[in-house]
This record gives C-alpha cells, sequence and structure tokens, in this order.
C-alpha cells in the first residue's frame, strides 16, 4: 500500500468531495474503549484488534474501524438527518505475512436518514462509484437482510434459527449447521454420547462445580440440547430453498427477478425483496448502471456483523488486495447504541492507499 504521504493526499481529496456532498467533518479517539466494541464488531475484528489495559479506564482498543464511535457521537447529540466524513488512521494484527498493513489510512461517509433509506443507499454508493469510476473496480453488492429473513422464516426451533443467524459472517460452521439441523449430517460424537448419557440417567460427572456457570444454567443447557434431539430436521424442501438463495449470483434484475420467484414459496422475504427493488430504482436514478451491477445474495458474510441489510464492496483485479471500497446498512447498530431510539443509517469506506496504488483519480 502506498506511503503515508501519499495516502494522506488521496485521503484529502476524498474527504473534500463527502464535504462538498454535505457531509461534516468528525473525528474519533485512536484509542476507543474495549467492551462496546468487541461485542459489536464480530469475530474477525475482535481476533484482529490491538487490545490494552488503561489503569485509569479499564480495557482499551486501537480503533478498528470508524463506524462504531461515529454511531456512539450522533446518537448522544447528533441532528436528524446527518451526514458525517472522516479520515484517520485504523489498526487491525494481520494473521499472515504478507502486503496489508496493519496500520493503514481510512475515510468514510455516513448517513443517518430516517425520510428514505433506499435513497440514502443509492447516496453512497453512487458517490463512491463516482469517485472510484477511474479506477475501474468491480462493484459487487448484496442484502444481508434477505439472509436474516429467510433464516428467521425457516419451520424450525427458535434455538435453532438463533444459532444460524448467529453464524450466518461464518458461511463455513454456518453450512456445517445447515446440514446438521436438516438431518444431512450426524450429531457431533462428543454431544451424541451426552445425550446417550442423558437419556440412560448416567451421572455426567463427580467433579466439583467450578467455573462461572450455575448449576441452573447447565440444567437449562442440557434440557436445551435434549429438545434439539427430538424435534424433526429442518424440510428439505426448505433447506433447498435456503441453499439455492444462498447461491444467487447474478446481475442485478436477473437476481430481483430470481427472488420474487423464491419470495413465491419464502414469503417472509418479500418486504427485504421489495427494499431492493427499491435500491435499485434509486440506483438507476442516480445514473448507476444496475443492468451491468452485480448482486451476490451471500456477499458480505465475511465482513464486520453490524451490517444487517444492503452491502457492497469496490474490488481491483488483483485478487490479494483487499476492496478498495465497502460499506452497508447498519439500522441495529443505531438501535443498540440508542439507548431505546434508533435512525436508519448507511455508509462506506475507502482506502484511500489502495486509491493511490492503483494510480489515484483525477481531482
Amino acid at each position: 500500500m502506498a506511503a503515508k504521504a501519499e495516502a494522506r493526499t488521496e485521503a484529502a481529496r476524498l474527504m473534500a468531495a463527502f464535504r462538498d456532498a454535505g457531509a461534516q467533518p468528525v473525528e474519533a479517539d485512536i484509542l476507543q474503549p474495549a467492551e462496546v466494541l468487541l461485542d459489536l464488531y464480530g469475530e474477525d475484528i475482535r481476533a484482529r484488534a490491538y487490545v490494552t489495559n488503561d489503569p485509569l479506564r479499564g480495557e482499551m482498543m486501537l480503533r478498528p474501524d470508524f463506524t462504531v464511535p461515529v454511531v456512539q457521537m450522533h446518537m448522544s447529540d447528533g441532528a436528524d438527518p446527518a451526514r458525517y466524513c472522516y479520515s484517520g488512521e485504523v489498526f487491525r494484527k494481520q494473521e499472515h505475512l504478507s502486503a496489508r498493513k496493519s496500520e493503514y489510512v481510512q475515510v468514510g461517509y455516513e448517513v443517518f436518514d430516517r425520510e428514505n433509506p433506499a435513497a440514502a443507499d443509492a447516496e453512497v454508493f453512487a458517490l463512491f462509484a463516482d469517485l472510484l469510476a477511474p479506477l475501474k473496480l468491480r462493484a459487487a453488492t448484496g442484502d444481508i437482510g434477505i439472509l436474516t429473513e429467510a433464516v428467521r422464516g425457516l419451520r424450525t426451533l427458535e434455538s435453532r434459527k438463533a444459532a444460524l443467524l448467529r453464524h450466518i459472517w461464518r458461511p463455513r460452521r454456518f453450512t456445517q449447521l445447515l446440514d446438521r439441523f436438516g438431518g444431512r449430517a450426524p450429531v457431533p460424537e462428543s454431544r451424541a454420547r451426552l445425550l446417550a448419557a442423558l437419556r440412560d440417567g448416567t451421572p455426567l460427572t463427580d467433579a466439583p462445580l467450578i467455573g462461572l456457570r450455575s448449576e441452573a444454567e447447565i440444567a437449562t443447557r442440557l434440557a436445551a440440547l435434549q429438545q434439539d434431539a427430538a424435534a424433526p430436521p429442518i424440510a428439505g424442501e426448505e433447506v433447498a430453498r435456503l441453499e439455492d438463495l444462498l447461491n444467487l449470483s447474478a446481475k442485478s434484475p436477473a437476481a430481483l427477478a430470481h427472488l420474487r420467484d423464491l419470495a413465491r414459496e419464502m414469503p417472509e422475504i418479500g418486504p427485504a425483496v421489495d427494499r431492493l427493488e427499491a435500491r435499485l430504482a434509486a440506483l438507476a436514478a442516480k445514473g448507476v448502471d444496475v443492468d451491468a451491477l452485480d448482486f451476490e445474495a451471500s456477499h458480505g458474510r465475511t465482513t464486520l456483523e453490524y451490517y444487517d441489510g444492503f452491502v457492497f464492496s469496490f474490488h481491483a483485479a488483483d485478487p490479494d488486495l483487499p476492496p478498495v471500497a465497502s460499506g452497508g446498512r447498519y439500522d441495529a447498530l443505531t438501535a443498540v447504541l440508542g439507548h431505546g431510539r434508533s435512525i436508519p443509517a448507511v455508509g462506506g469506506v475507502i482506502r484511500p492507499g489502495l486509491v493511490a496504488d492503483l494510480g489515484g483519480a483525477p481531482c
């Protein structure tokens, strides 16, 4: 990635464009309280965060992203509607030696607006597409909300649906659970032995109770495992429809048509598909060529876990490079941080160092 000076020059250009679009510049402390952020960012960031301890402030972390601090700021005293932009370093540990840096500059643009969420989605995407157009990047879009509504509509135990929803952002684990809940994979051997012992009345252990869980919590967990074992598998046709959805990848008009067909058998996704249609209309009104825009139903499943609707990213031809830009809708996050109130919100970030590496964009 480009040297910091080049990245900051590119960041200044992008920030000027964001201000011209009506965004108010904001800042966020580099050191952030860790407790809330570790809960909200998801397992990927949790594993890659730089965490330290302050003798007065407790556990702290170097900011891995700006969105959560900006949402906290807005929900505390922000105007409604509001548009914000920001620029600064973010920090993420890397698991392997590569060209990816642990510290790099990030710029972003966030929109908090109740009036027309589809128009706000289109505003952010179209602004990014216009700024990055000289780089000839591939844009990909998706919608986490369609997936979550499909899972919530399954005819099975609420505990199974909760497990699937928790692992939407971990595709391998999600597939393992779906195979097991659908009766296509056996129960893990250790769990099978435990269930057999519970059926036979065999004492599980004579060890003293230690650790954080109480006897009541352990009993509740064991009862849930027995309930799951006794429940019928998710019907094969439901699993097939969910897999059809997960594998959907097409240009946006074809994807919309396929989702309309799926919604006849999965009516729970209907409202989310309506939102997709409204978004495509808003994007077209912004001059985006939606006929050429890729839609991938699984897009966003390996990104930040606070996204709950529209997701997007822009990619260079080199598959080893991270996305040049990415973003999405995070309405639920504002409710979590809003202490009883919420507001529809969408935003995205650009890596100006990558933009500079790829030749930058004309002023």
